[in-house]
């Protein structure tokens, strides 16, 4: 049985552990021993998520080295636009369908300051805490102003000491992934919880977030992306658009992972004869600097808490969340779950506690089943979008305008070229 279970994918796993938890609770309501799992996977996850978000801002942060990437301007900044833009596209969801969330723990009637000074002063005083109890307390504005800070003061160190400092992020990395390899047994608790606390027709709640953030993501891939193509090659983006997602989301799709799919992003690229020395570059950065999904998952599910919780959010406080989730979202590649970590920093700008904030994470685990995989396909596919329409762009400035419909048409060619070949091999 073990030996099963390990063969499964976690996806697999926790779909089996979001079954058995509606049984429990169904069957057995009064063992509230179980939702003991839900608590401790919860509790894990709230103690180590300050110190990764610590590390992995600071080990990001150092590695950079001054005058670094120069020739890749245009590419860094559709990274970063993109990553915006979704995060905004994501509050505006989020303003027309507000959803709800299942928090049977949650403190109601929490309310925003709702003078501008009130709020910004409380930001910059959260932000200038002490670091070391900022990540004891989870105050994480205070532990994104800390590390960014410590992070470009440790530019000049020596290569040893960035090392070091990359090992420990390495190491935290490793700890989380081995806590999620108990998000099956924790949501068993999750579910169980909000079955007997909520009902059957509480949990309708996880449907209408999948909804709203699945539904996001695809709006952004093919109406938002396409639109910031078409304004900077003014040609159709479709052809573009669609191969990127095929032939690159849908891999992503399943494997959840950014990292898995970079040799396939950079397959592609050689396939739509793109410049080596700079998709060799674009692509890998891509993975961490393009990360509008992220973006959208953290600004969603921290709306929503804010929706659950009768806060009536001001736009300026919803703008800077868009900055916020777009900034930390750059820190969410390579770690399965990871913009679902980053979300308690974001419910910090609107004062909403960590323990109800780390229950937001937990409902992300239970939705991860789908929202994550989404999540990651459009990540993916848009790193090898926007490398080719960065690379397009700059040819198309030096006198050298690329016909899109004829690079994907001889990508494809390419293809079934090399298919046919490897037949004729065997």
């Amino acid at each position: 049985m073990v030996k099963i279970w390990r063969s499964l994918s976690l996806i697999k796993q926790i779909v089996i552990g979001i079954v058995i938890g509606i049984i429990l609770g169904l069957v057995v309501p009064k063992w509230t021993l179980i939702a003991l799992l839900g608590d401790l996977f919860v509790g894990a996850l709230k103690g180590i998520a300050p110190v990764l978000v610590f590390f992995l801002i600071l080990a990001s942060l150092s590695r950079h080295t001054k005058g670094q990437q120069t020739h890749m301007k245009t590419v860094i900044s559709l990274y970063l636009s993109a990553t915006f833009v979704a995060a905004l596209v994501a509050v505006a969801a989020s303003y027309l369908f507000p959803v709800e969330l299942v928090l049977p723990k949650a403190i109601q009637n929490q309310q925003v300051p709702e003078n501008m000074t009130d709020i910004l002063s409380g930001i910059l005083l959260d932000a200038v805490g002490n670091p070391f109890k900022a990540i004891i307390d989870g105050n994480y504005l205070s532990i994104l102003f800390w590390s960014c800070l410590m992070g470009l003061g440790l530019r000049v160190a020596f290569k040893e000491t960035k090392r070091v400092i990359s090992d420990i992020g390495d190491a935290v990395s490793d700890i989380v992934q081995v806590i999620i390899k108990f998000a099956p047994v924790g949501i068993v608790g999750l579910v169980f919880n909000s079955v007997t606390t909520v009902g059957l027709s509480g949990m309708t709640d996880y449907f209408k977030i999948i909804v709203l953030v699945v539904g996001s993501m695809l709006f952004v891939s093919f109406v938002v992306y396409p639109l910031m193509v078409f304004l900077l090659l003014r040609q159709n983006p479709y052809p573009l658009t669609i191969y990127t997602m095929k032939e690159s989301g849908i891999p992503a799709f399943f494997t959840r992972s950014s990292a898995v799919n970079i040799p396939i992003n950079m397959e592609l690229c050689a396939r739509l004869g793109l410049d080596k020395d700079s998709y060799s570059i674009s692509i890998p950065l891509g993975a961490s600097a393009n990360s509008g999904g992220a973006a959208m998952t953290i600004t969603i599910m921290t709306l929503a808490a804010a929706h659950t919780l009768g806060m009536a959010i001001p736009f300026v406080l919803a703008f800077l969340l868009c900055l916020l989730s777009a900034i930390a979202a750059t820190g969410a590649s390579g770690i399965a779950g990871g913009s679902l970590l980053l979300i308690p920093l974001a419910c910090s700008l609107f004062n909403i506690s960590n323990d109800v904030a780390m229950q937001v994470v937990g409902i992300g685990f239970v939705i991860g089943v789908i929202q994550d995989s989404v999540e990651t396909a459009v990540n993916s596919a848009s790193d090898l979008l926007f490398a080719a329409t960065a690379e397009f762009y700059d040819l198309k400035k030096n006198g050298q305008p690329v016909d899109i419909n004829q690079r994907v048409a001889e990508a494809k060619k390419n293809h079934s070229q090399s298919v046919n070949t490897v037949k004729i091999s065997s």
